[in-house]
């Protein structure tokens, strides 16, 4: 993303995760930033990678988008956003070990995942190695 390296990301997932239905289990996704970031950025950049994912409505991508503004803070150099996703039910956000909030939104959570999980990613490579780790 961006050009140069943003953030390490690792995937946490139970016994019996399925690389190809990933989105109907249980997970956690926790991004460890390498830069600086303001929140804004970080939630618009997320939206358009979303629209990689899947088609959504523009009312959909507002809505997604004041979601992901208001809990994704600024970060700096070591800080880390965990998404814990719940198949059928949306997405708990923590910054830095602490809860930030949720979106319950199904779809929202799916798709905000899939931009690190879908076959539709921006970077197969890093899909790849999360998804190797997590069927071992």
């Amino acid at each position: 993303m961006f050009g140069f390296q943003v953030y390490d990301a690792r995937l946490w997932t139970a016994e019996g995760f399925s690389r190809d239905s990933y989105a109907s289990h249980a997970f956690a996704l926790e991004l460890a930033y390498l830069r600086d970031f303001d929140g804004d950025d970080i939630a618009r950049r997320s939206l358009k990678e979303m629209q990689r994912v899947e088609a959504f409505s523009a009312a959909q991508g507002s809505r997604w988008l004041a979601e992901m503004t208001r809990l994704f803070p600024d970060v700096k150099k070591g800080d880390r956003i965990t998404g814990l996703y719940r198949p059928g039910a949306g997405a708990s956000f923590f910054y830095n070990g602490q809860p930030v909030g949720e979106v319950r939104d199904p779809d929202f959570a799916r798709v905000f995942m899939g931009i690190w999980l879908s076959p539709r990613t921006s970077e197969p490579a890093m899909r790849e190695q999360l998804l190797a780790g997590a069927t071992q």
